[in-house]
């Protein structure tokens, strides 16, 4: 699909009208850090670069989530919505409003992703858990990569419990078959070298490894080499045409031509040997191995626990002062691992920055959003201060595009992929009798139909906001989305009844338990 947006792109507002503006299908990697409804606001530190920032990470239905993203959610993904309820049951509505607001964003993100991109959702434990079910009703638990944890402090005393010192990056595909993915490489543990580099020669450190693999060879690979019968041990002989050790002969031509030029694994054992990277053993009948150089190791495949990548300390060069910034290093992790260069990264809740720096230090395009006011001048004043200017002479502030207006649409408003239903066992769905009403039309059928009353609660209200749909009969049991099956509910209604419960029985509910008007 063909990108509607520009590379360096600034948006300046609620992030889920530009997300819905963007084509499909048009991003590579979607690296964000979002609010982690710890129940507090945060505030940035007074005098530095993101002075003045602040954010509520507080969540309330009646606050915080539009009767829209309900309707979305209830209408087009059910397994979201069933998530959504059982966290209203297990932890409580807070949680379930952020889930909400989540949701529907989450919902774009997937879409906007090619099939061979990624998102990495960044987390702590306070909703790791829900977020994850959510993630795998949207994008198929098949898809879900690793939960990584991210060890930003060692030791951290809680009272009463262990110290929290780790946050949890949600690593999700678009389809995990296809999904963008460069093996990321640490620095080897010193004790792990000691432990098993012991041998040093003119070239270095070095260990000693196998020169035969497992099973039996009827050619040249089962002979005798040496007077050394590898077939009676049943295996046969094996040498380095491929990865660390084999790019290390190249790049330092410790052997012309290799290994083209010895076609058989005799000839490529007889010029290991002259180059000197065999080992003999002095014990008599011994096998000989090969040489394999600490040198010709780029490093330790990075797994799931992160604990090399320090948080930001308050005299960090890069501290904005912006409450929950977090180090450059641990976003450039994702964007090595998830992309390549030129590709396009989005994080839709950006903050200081931090993701597109580490995008623009690696060569990718990228764009971002936020509702913060200063947000651009933290922008520019970053690529300046980290990135140096795009070229000499112009200067980061004629570089970025920023705007509050959403991108047009030029895929005809077309979803990169169908959403992930679920559908209960039994459940029939009958035939839509009609034409389905745009919200704002059937709002006013509604209103006009059940006179201003909640179908709930019977309870009168005159602020048409407040209203959101419903159905008389749950989508679950086979109900209809046409205005003949829909009803206008207040919040604490639509609550209760959720997506399982019939409006006859919301109504009983009600009135045994004295909530009816």
């Amino acid at each position: 699909m063909r990108a509607n947006f520009r590379n360096r792109t600034l948006y300046h507002g609620d992030n889920l009208k530009f997300l819905r503006g963007m084509n499909s299908e048009t991003v590579d990697l979607v690296a964000t850090d979002p609010p982690f409804n710890k129940g507090r606001d945060f505030h940035a530190t007074p005098d530095s670069l993101a002075a003045g920032a602040k954010f509520h990470d507080r969540w309330s239905w009646e606050d915080d989530v539009e009767g829209e993203w309900i309707d979305q959610i209830k209408t087009d993904w059910p397994a979201v919505q069933e998530v959504i309820d059982a966290t209203n049951h297990t932890w409580g509505e807070d949680m379930g409003a952020f889930l909400c607001y989540m949701g529907v964003r989450l919902l774009e993100m997937h879409r906007l992703l090619k099939p061979t991109g990624s998102l990495y959702l960044h987390c702590d434990d306070t909703a790791s858990a829900y977020l994850t079910m959510m993630l795998d009703a949207i994008f198929g638990r098949r898809n879900r990569k690793n939960e990584i944890v991210w060890r930003r402090t060692k030791g951290r005393s809680d009272a009463q419990r262990f110290g929290r010192a780790h946050d949890n990056l949600l690593y999700y595909a678009k389809d995990t078959k296809q999904a963008i993915w460069n093996q990321p490489l640490g620095a080897h543990d010193p004790n792990y070298v000691k432990r098993a580099y012991r041998h040093e020669d003119e070239r270095g450190r070095w260990r000693s490894d196998q020169l035969t693999a497992s099973d039996r060879r009827t050619g040249e690979s089962g002979q005798p080499w040496r007077g050394i019968d590898v077939d009676a041990k049943g295996n046969h002989w094996r040498t380095p045409t491929q990865g660390g050790m084999n790019d290390y002969i190249r790049e330092h031509n410790l052997i012309p031509g290799w290994p083209d030029a010895y076609p058989s694994v005799h000839r490529r054992l007889d010029a290991l040997d002259a180059a000197g990277l065999i080992h003999w053993p002095k014990k008599p009948g011994g096998m000989p191995s090969l040489k394999r150089y600490l040198d010709s190791t780029k490093g330790t495949a990075v797994d799931s626990i992160w604990d090399d990548i320090s948080r930001l300390e308050a005299v960090s060069e890069e501290n904005t002062g912006y409450a929950t910034q977090k180090p450059v290093d641990l976003y450039k992790r994702i964007i090595l691992a998830s992309s390549n260069p030129g590709d396009v990264v989005l994080d839709p809740f950006c903050g200081c920055a931090t993701t597109l720096i580490a995008a623009e230090q690696e060569g990718r395009q990228w764009i971002g959003m936020d509702l913060w006011d200063e947000a651009l001048t933290v922008v520019q004043g970053r690529l300046d201060k980290e990135c140096g200017n795009i070229e000499q002479g112009k200067l980061w502030s004629g570089a970025i595009f920023t705007t509050d207006t959403p991108p047009p649409r030029t895929d005809d408003g077309a979803i990169a992929a169908p959403p992930l239903k679920t559908k209960k066992k039994g459940a029939m769905r009958s035939p839509e009798p009609g034409p389905v009403l745009p919200r704002a039309e059937m709002i006013a059928l509604l209103i006009k139909r059940q006179e201003g009353k909640c179908a709930g609660c019977n309870r009168r209200y005159e602020d048409e906001r407040i209203w959101q749909i419903d159905h008389l009969n749950p989508r679950s049991a086979g109900g209809v989305n046409h205005d003949s099956n829909r009803c206008l509910l207040c919040p604490p209604c639509n609550g209760i009844k959720s997506d399982t419960m019939t409006l006859t029985a919301l109504r009983k509910h009600n009135a045994k338990n004295g909530l009816m008007a």
